[in-house]
């Protein structure tokens, strides 16, 4: 399976949006978590890189094929779940499914047949195939939209920001399936749910203001914020404060008591303890700039 690389990429909208500003990023087989909040470029580059939009500059290849100018040959391999998708609601799944497959050129009735019941079986849908989409729960059409995604066992599949508003019993049937199919393909995971990466995917990158904060593989991102995370619990009024005398990366309400996470290499002083750290420090290290060589090194 082909390496995705993406080089110098950039694209600023007709408001002056700087939505990307020159990517490079190296995304190899398995699950890839891109990592940023609402409004971060995510969606801008996952729909460059699905061919629906053009950047104003860089290059992207996938192995051999030049994704901007061979958009035809990279469709062929590409599967993609946008963030809302849209269904017929008075069709069953098996059929809309069907429907899709022809569009994708498996014209032979046999093979179409054993490829849409092979789509819903892994997708955990055949036994509501006769069901009507309109009465799909959240996970339901998200399992559907990655089924269509799959017609033609695609070597680049995207998903942009599957598992919004599912329940956690259908966000971890959804986790799974998404996990299954990165030992198949190169498998981009947008998202702004720090879990999703941390649970699935083998590397990572945190993505702000249409800007590359950090690239990594997760566990390691994690280990070099060891010793350098502290925590303690604070009242309202002291926490103005706190953040005037140290670098306060999150803060959450526990119980009626605020608890803020410091990012300091060595100890802030009395009052607080040292904290394991995870991947969502990692996140509110990078987005507060303070993640990094130069920030670790702060006195």
């Amino acid at each position: 399976m082909p390496d995705l690389r993406i080089r110098d990429v950039s694209k600023t909208y007709p408001n002056g949006v700087h939505a990307l500003q020159r990517i490079n990023l190296t995304i190899p087989p398995g699950m890839y978590g891109l990592l940023g909040p609402n409004g971060a470029g995510k969606s801008t580059l996952m729909r460059t890189i699905a061919t629906l939009q053009e950047p104003d500059e860089g290059e992207i290849h996938l192995g051999s094929l030049d994704v901007l100018r061979q958009k035809d040959e990279v469709r062929k391999t590409l599967g993609y779940l946008p963030q809302e998708f849209g269904v017929y609601p008075k069709t069953t799944a098996e059929r809309l499914l069907n429907h899709f497959a022809v569009l994708r050129g498996i014209t032979r009735r046999g093979e179409r047949r054993d490829v849409v019941e092979s789509l819903l079986r892994q997708t955990n849908l055949w036994d509501v195939r006769k069901q009507k989409l309109g009465g799909f729960s959240g996970g339901m059409r998200q399992r559907f939209g990655v089924a269509i995604a799959m017609i033609g066992n695609p070597g680049l599949l995207i998903v942009d920001e599957p598992t919004a508003g599912l329940d956690p019993a259908e966000r971890v049937r959804f986790l799974n399936l998404l996990a299954e199919l990165g030992e198949k393909s190169v498998v981009i995971l947008s998202t702004h749910i720090v879990d999703d990466v941390a649970e699935l995917c083998t590397r990572m990158a945190i993505i702000d203001r249409g800007r590359i904060l950090l690239e990594s593989e997760p566990h390691g991102a994690v280990g070099d914020l060891q010793g350098k995370i502290w925590r303690r619990v604070v009242s309202r009024d002291e926490l103005a404060a706190l953040e005037r005398e140290q670098v306060v990366i999150s803060t959450k309400l526990l119980a009626g008591r605020t608890i803020a996470h410091v990012f300091r290499d060595g100890s802030p002083g009395q009052g607080f303890e040292a904290v394991a750290p995870d991947l969502e420090d990692v996140y509110f290290s990078a987005m507060s700039g303070h993640y990094g060589a130069g920030a670790m090194a702060q006195s």
